[in-house]
């Protein structure tokens, strides 16, 4: 419990990068959905995750109801569910959010970027702890993942931490993780 307290409060001290520019605005019933995780700097809960997917639903009262599900270790491993609120920041445009896990915390959820037709998105904090590379669909080109790594490195993230997520559509593997020689 302390980890995750410790985790979603670590962008709030010492950052010496300059903010992480927000997308100018976001459509907040457009961005609603299913995103598929196609890579991440993950935090402790998601590691070990395939199957990865983050649903929005916008509640009548403004706030962003939240799914994420994955399987753990493997396409096969048991299944998991979190269910984090988020809250729209004021005078954000809908860009930022704060991500509420357990109350009264809120952790920073930057849409830094976000194709015009709402299919990639890059959602970063300014502590460049954690960062998602998030898509419609589970799968995307290598080109444009490339694209997209380029991104987070422009953002001042260490992009050798970034984890590609293994993906399964049906009984076809998407992606499959390189295996690590021993």
């Amino acid at each position: 419990m302390l980890t995750l307290i410790l985790s979603i409060c670590s962008g709030c001290f010492g950052n010496k990068l300059p903010p992480i520019e927000l997308v100018p605005t976001v459509d907040l019933p457009r961005f609603m959905g299913d995103w598929y995780v196609i890579a991440a700097i993950p935090t402790f809960i998601e590691k070990d995750s395939f199957n990865a997917i983050e649903n929005y639903k916008l509640a009548e009262d403004g706030r962003i109801e939240t799914t994420f599900t994955f399987n753990k270790g493997s396409f096969s491993g048991p299944a998991k569910k979190y269910q984090p609120t988020g809250f729209v920041v004021e005078n954000t445009n809908n860009a930022l959010w704060g991500m509420q896990f357990i109350w009264p915390f809120k952790g920073e959820f930057r849409i830094a970027y976000l194709d015009p037709n709402y299919t990639q998105t890059i959602i970063a904090r300014n502590a460049r702890d954690y960062v998602w590379i998030m898509a419609r669909t589970p799968e995307i080109s290598e080109e444009n993942y490339q694209e997209l790594v380029s991104e987070v490195e422009k953002m001042g993230y260490e992009t050798k931490s970034l984890r590609r997520v293994p993906q399964k559509k049906g009984d076809v593997t998407l992606f499959t993780p390189p295996r690590k020689n021993p």
